[in-house]
Formats: structure tokens, C-alpha cells, sequence
């Protein structure tokens, strides 16, 4: 004697469903953006202090990241990549990033978990090699800009 199984349907999620995700993002960076542009982050203590730095006296790879926000909603790129210039770097690698996640979610194309079932680890092996990658950047960045020779590097 066999049980009958039945598998639960599984209801595939609407776009605005899909998109929540994404566009809340979005709107959490772009009211943070705006905020950091009307409240200067070059005030000692206007958004708090960054803990590592207030711990141990060295620049954390993200020190200067309000800075950086705030001379680039004035037009200062100049002055953004003298704050954090792996920020400003990797800024349009986010915005790529953010544009292709909310691309995905309007189209309703899978983000790959299902190619990566299929292919097997080569995916998830080249994403660990992008993370691995920026791990050793933002090292030797916070690294180089608490030597003297990097010092230029600092906030």
C-alpha cells in the first residue's frame, strides 16, 4: 500500500513582490545619501565615531566613507577620493550591481541559484574569487593608509 504524496504548489512571487527588495534598497541608500548631504559628516562627531578608529587609532577600510558621500553630492570628486578612494571606486560597481539586481527582479530572471545546481561549483567558486578579491583590496587599504609611506590614503 502506497501513500499518495502531493507536493505543495509553490505560487511564483508578482513583480511588485520581487521588487520590494531592490527598491527599498534603493530608497534606504538614497534618503542616507541625502541625509549625509544636508548633515556634513567633516564635523568631528556629527554622525558618531567609528569605533575601530576610536579603539585603536587606525583607519578602518571604510573610514572616510561619509566624507566621501558627502564631497560627492557637493561635486567634489576630488575631494570623495581623498576621504575613502576604494569607495569611490567601487561606487559604480554597486550601482551596477544594484541596476542588474532590480533588472532581475522586474524580469523575473533567477539570480542563479538554479544555473548553479545545474553547473555546480564553478558559479559559486567565481563569486568566492570576487569576494576573496576584495577582501585583499580592502586589507592592504586599510593596511597601506596607516603607513606613512600611504598616508595620503587616509581620511
Amino acid at each position: 500500500m502506497e501513500l499518495a504524496t502531493e507536493t505543495p504548489e509553490v505560487r511564483e512571487p508578482t513583480r511588485r513582490e520581487r521588487l520590494q527588495a531592490p527598491l527599498v534598497t534603493g530608497g534606504l541608500v538614497g534618503g542616507l545619501t541625502i541625509a549625509l548631504h544636508f548633515r556634513d559628516p567633516h564635523g568631528s562627531g556629527s554622525w558618531g565615531f567609528c569605533p575601530f578608529y576610536a579603539m585603536t587609532g587606525l583607519y578602518c577600510p571604510g573610514c572616510g566613507g561619509l566624507r566621501a558621500v558627502n564631497d560627492l553630492t557637493n561635486g567634489d570628486l576630488l575631494g570623495a577620493a581623498s576621504s575613502n578612494l576604494v569607495f569611490v571606486a567601487l561606487i559604480p560597481v554597486i550601482v551596477l550591481l544594484w541596476v542588474r539586481w532590480t533588472g532581475r527582479a522586474w524580469s523575473g530572471t533567477p539570480d542563479g541559484t538554479a544555473t548553479r545546481e545545474r553547473v555546480g561549483v564553478r558559479v559559486g567558486v567565481r563569486v568566492g574569487v570576487w569576494v576573496a578579491a576584495l577582501a585583499v583590496v580592502l586589507v592592504v587599504f586599510a593596511v597601506l593608509r596607516n603607513l606613512p609611506m600611504g598616508s595620503w590614503l587616509a581620511p
